[in-house]
């Protein structure tokens, strides 16, 4: 008996071994003429594609570190670091986003550390021309920010932004408006609605890379703090299919601004 079945179940073992599918489309590599089709392709008796089954539906999750040098007239001067999480969803023209963060502030006289407020929003792309993005936006702001200055209730912001393609140059600019729901404090906190802007030009050296720099124009939520002004300068970079990284910095124009701010994010897309 085990004259027979030893032969046998060596046999096997070679015709397993002399089977190779490497993309794993079921075909053969040695008669596979497009080797690596990704595992979403439908492909002929061949190997080649023959139709793509990628999925409409995608996301990214971006982590990010952040530090932020303030030296306000009135407060001391502070350092704070800030780690964040930003998750997006992506389905043809429409995304969906959800952001939170937790800081860490040193100074002379405190330290402070906790959450910040979160975010959450939506946001809907047209495309007029080719060459032409304009994408509506609205989104809550949610009080994780826990004070002892009535602002721990829903902020709401409604935002509209648009890019100008030309060759691998773009013009962009946007404007957003928060309807702010806290409530004053006495004479001395007085809370207002606010609006911002930005403008900017943005440049693709390779279609790996993008960097562009802006001027930033925003009002704050305190009645009493002059309008917010920064210059930022931002890029980002393509390391694969899935992976990117951004970077971005900001200087203050203004008094009321933060002296400078700069970010590291890594994301993965999928």
């Amino acid at each position: 008996m085990y004259k027979i079945l030893l032969p046998l179940l060596l046999l096997a073992s070679l015709e397993l071994s002399a089977y190779s599918d490497y993309d794993m489309d079921g075909v053969e590599d040695s008669s596979d003429q497009c080797q690596n089709t990704p595992l979403s392709d439908l492909v002929d008796t061949s190997g080649c594609t023959i139709k793509t089954l990628k999925s409409p539906h995608n996301f990214d999750i971006i982590i990010g570190m952040n530090f932020t040098q303030t030296a306000y007239d009135t407060l001391d001067k502070s350092d704070t670091t800030t780690a964040s999480l930003q998750v997006d969803y992506y389905y043809k023209a429409l995304s969906l986003q959800a952001s939170t963060s937790y800081y860490d502030t040193q100074s002379v006289t405190y330290n402070e550390s906790g959450s910040n407020d979160s975010f959450i929003g939506a946001y809907y792309k047209l495309m007029p021309t080719s060459n032409l993005n304009i994408t509506l936006g609205a989104g809550a702001i949610l009080a994780t920010y826990m004070t002892t200055l009535n602002n721990n209730n829903t902020d709401y912001v409604a935002s509209l932004s648009a890019s100008y393609m030309l060759d691998n140059v773009n013009l962009f600019g946007g404007y957003s408006y928060t309807l702010v729901n806290d409530e004053d404090v006495g004479t001395d906190v007085i809370y207002q609605n606010s609006s911002s802007y930005n403008l900017g030009l943005g440049f693709y050296p390779t279609n790996r890379l993008y960097v562009s720099a802006s001027y930033n124009n925003s009002e704050s939520v305190y009645t009493n703090v002059d309008v917010i002004e920064t210059a930022s300068f931002y890029g980002y970079y393509k390391i694969d299919e899935n992976w990117f990284t951004t970077l971005s910095y900001a200087y203050g124009l203004s008094d009321s601004a933060s002296d400078s701010f700069t970010s590291l994010r890594l994301g993965y897309y999928f």
